[in-house]
């Protein structure tokens, strides 16, 4: 039984928390290292932590009240590199100011190293209580929660202004058109939802992961290519999602990632940005930016960052593509 108390709302908003945690194995991918994607499924299972410390865990508030966690705002900046195995200790301290209508929270990861704590991660974190009427009728939302439950994740601030989506086979065409940019359109499957309907922060982690992926293939230095050629792979410094209004599952998603900036010839920063045709108007569900970089693997322990030569700058360019 999850009882919503005032004392308990209090330990969300004051208490700091700290527990442990290890990177999942399926994050390592090249060598031990692990993706972006896996350090900010760490950071929302430190989140969810904090949730259940105060005695308010995902589960209750769902089961219970009818209220669904949703991370609709992260933002992390990595400081160094998170290895297969580490043990890496967290400490969340909540950031809501008064007036707001969700919760904050800043997170630091920190691991190990030559006998050293040292910060490996940094994150900004919001959160939102999703009221849930796909199963039953809303019940009462209880006092103390009430300023963070919400009919629709988003806010009207944040929220663009529906536009006329036009034909159906021609809205990637047309999110694409002018921009240095890769899209596609897909399917929103369940693995990718959660409480029942709606996609979740960490489907928009992978779908990022992806449209990097598809984005360096399509421009011919795909990732496969630039590790066979030259053990090179992606290093990501930082990476921010907003989730802007809802997707929801069996709907058609479009993904468009737009290279922003080239910073000197070290990292690159892009946009990407989700929407999704409902009732003929077409809708933005999500944005963020992530960036890019180069790593040279060494040997199976260590690497060092690497400047792009002008094959991948005219790849980040599109000028390979347009001769």
């Amino acid at each position: 039984m999850t009882t919503v108390t005032e004392t308990a709302v209090e330990a969300l908003l004051t208490d700091t928390t700290t527990t442990r945690v290890r990177p999942r194995y399926e994050g390592s991918n090249i060598s031990t290292w692990i993706g972006f994607k896996h350090i900010n499924y760490m950071v929302e299972e430190v989140v969810l932590e904090h949730f259940r410390q105060a005695g308010l865990s995902a589960r209750g508030l769902y089961e219970e009240h009818g209220l669904g966690l949703d991370i609709v705002g992260l933002d992390t900046r990595i400081l160094q590199s998170f290895h297969m195995d580490d043990l890496v200790d967290a400490e969340v301290v909540p950031n809501t100011k008064e007036g707001d209508h969700t919760f904050g929270f800043k997170v630091t990861l920190s691991v190990e190293r030559d006998g050293e704590v040292q910060k490996a991660s940094t994150s900004k974190v919001r959160v939102s209580l999703r009221v849930d009427t796909y199963l039953e009728e809303a019940g009462e939302i209880p006092a103390a929660l009430s300023r963070f439950a919400v009919d629709r994740l988003g806010t009207d601030s944040e929220r663009e202004p529906a536009a006329d989506a036009g034909p159906r086979d021609e809205v990637l065409e047309r999110l694409l058109e002018g921009k240095n940019a890769y899209g596609w359109k897909w399917t929103i499957p369940y693995p990718y939802c959660h409480f029942t309907e709606r996609l979740q922060m960490s489907g928009y982690l992978r779908l990022m992961e992806e449209a990097k992926d598809r984005f360096v293939a399509d421009r011919g230095i795909s990732i496969k290519t630039l590790l066979d050629e030259r053990r090179w792979i992606p290093a990501v410094p930082r990476s921010d999602i907003r989730i802007l209004d809802e997707a929801l599952m069996e709907e058609d998603l479009y993904t468009v990632y737009e290279v922003e900036e080239i910073f000197k010839d070290f990292t690159y920063t892009s946009r990407v940005d989700w929407y999704v045709v409902r009732d003929g108007r077409l809708l933005k569900t999500a944005t963020g930016r992530i960036v890019h970089g180069y790593a040279v693997i060494a040997n199976r322990r260590d690497w060092s960052l690497e400047h792009f030569d002008q094959r991948v700058m005219d790849a980040l360019n599109n000028k390979a593509q347009q001769g």
